[in-house]
């Protein structure tokens, strides 16, 4: 039965010097729950709270850590207590780990560890920042495709305890070729003198370590695999990556669209542990550039004054235009973003992207501009709400297809088409909805 926590939790137990039931607090939860409350501390308390882990618990909460919390504990440690510890990482969550720590923490790591851990590592970190060789574990039991079943469970038995996992094995041929894979359960279940061959899936579901970690975890959601080969480009095996790191690198990618498409950047470590500093800066980045490009809407509406004092009702319906337009744009974005993500879309389906942006703005518009013209008749002259509603049908024609095509252009451009979603269409969809309306009530008011 897990321990209850006090009122204020892990953070109040540290906070108040109650070490004892700080440490059967860490003792009594699972690895994930004490890696989330660590990282909604403050470094130092958070890495206080670590050292009450023993060893092999503190190994499973680690990997679990944000960057900025293994950062603080391993800035604790000394000596070989230091060296023990990175040398038990698994060398793919040292990889990974080393690739968001400051150099001279890096450094300080690979000084620590094991000649031959440190030849492991060097290997991952070989391959490209955010690659599937970066992501990938090197500690695999293969079996050569000559096996048979009975030679096989032997070679798991001996060479198991080495592997991060043994539940996918890969099957290679005397030079190291991936030639298929075989499941741990289905080798488990089969008589002992079946050849592995019999057994083997094959031409399994694979990628170059080169390929983008997004594109091989997201191949694994696809094809409902625990574990996908990685290989090099003569498809000789390389290595795995397993389900738990392709949903770290979904969940990391899925967080950093997420915060494009609000217009800011991505920050790293917890949310309730980053500084009210750090959220200004990360947002601000886009606010400025977004602001300046927001004045346009008032050299807009300074241009068509004119227009606006012969028909002052003109006015009231503006924040219901770009409103109303922004909303669909961003919309449309968002799922054309996200389609991109998960492989729904390519930059070659623009035309068709095209076709059916354009009937969802045609239909949006249609529908959003009779409402609009009946509501603006309760404000302003029938002329006016004719105004409105047609220009209502157009701007959200517009807001569709740019939210729609901006992200298969940013990607067309190897631009991350987050960048280009909510806000950016938003704000070009204010300064062009504002032009359509008023070309739309100079031609039909002759202002």
């Amino acid at each position: 039965m897990p321990i209850e926590a006090p009122a204020g939790g892990l953070h109040a137990l540290i906070g108040r010097g109650d070490l004892a039931a700080a440490q059967e607090w860490v003792c009594g939860r699972p690895p994930w729950e004490v890696a989330d409350a660590l990282d909604r501390m403050e470094p130092r308390a958070a890495a206080t709270a670590f050292r009450l882990l023993d060893t092999a618990r503190a190994l499973d909460v680690f990997e679990e850590l944000k960057p900025s919390t293994q950062e603080a504990v391993l800035d604790i440690m000394r000596g070989n207590e230091f060296r023990d510890f990175v040398d038990a990482l698994d060398p793919d969550d040292r990889a990974r780990m080393l690739g968001e720590l400051p150099a001279a923490v890096a450094q300080r790591v690979l000084a620590g560890l094991s000649p031959q851990e440190r030849a492991m590592t060097a290997i991952l970190l070989g391959y490209p920042y955010g690659s599937a060789g970066r992501r990938m574990t090197p500690q695999v039991v293969s079996l050569d495709d000559d096996m048979s079943v009975a030679a096989a469970l032997r070679h798991v038995r001996a060479t198991g305890n080495d592997a991060e996992t043994i539940y996918t094995l890969p099957v290679v041929d005397g030079d190291g070729h991936l030639t298929g894979l075989v499941n741990l359960s289905e080798l488990v279940l089969a008589a002992d003198g079946v050849p592995v061959t019999d057994l083997v899936v094959t031409a399994p579901p694979c990628v170059r370590a080169t390929d983008p970690a997004e594109l091989a975890a997201r191949l694994m959601a696809d094809s409902n695999v625990l574990d996908l080969p990685v290989v090099d480009a003569a498809d000789r095996l390389l290595g795995l990556i397993t389900f738990d790191d392709a949903h770290e690198v979904i969940e990391g990618a899925d967080s950093e669209d997420a915060a494009r498409q609000g217009g800011s950047n991505p920050w790293a470590g917890h949310y309730m542990a980053v500084s009210v500093l750090q959220l200004a800066r990360a947002r601000v980045v886009w606010l400025v550039p977004l602001l300046l490009v927001s004045l346009l809407t008032v050299t807009v509406a300074y241009g068509f004054e004119e227009a606006l004092e012969q028909v002052a009702a003109l006015a009231i319906f503006i924040p219901l235009l770009i409103g109303t337009g922004g909303k669909v744009g961003t919309q449309a974005s968002s799922a054309c973003v996200r389609a991109l993500a998960v492989g729904e879309v390519r930059p070659s389906d623009a035309i068709r992207v095209t076709v059916r942006e354009c009937g969802a703005g045609l239909l949006l518009g249609t529908g959003l501009g009779v409402l609009a013209i009946g509501a603006g008749v309760l404000f302003a002259a029938l002329s006016v709400a004719v105004v409105v509603g047609v220009s209502l049908l157009l701007i959200c024609l517009l807001a569709a297809l740019i939210g729609g095509l901006s992200p298969l252009g940013a990607k067309r451009l190897g631009i991350d088409p987050a960048l280009v979603s909510a806000p950016v269409v938003t704000t070009l969809v204010d300064v062009l909805g504002l032009v359509i309306y008023f070309l739309v009530a100079k031609a039909l008011l002759g202002v």
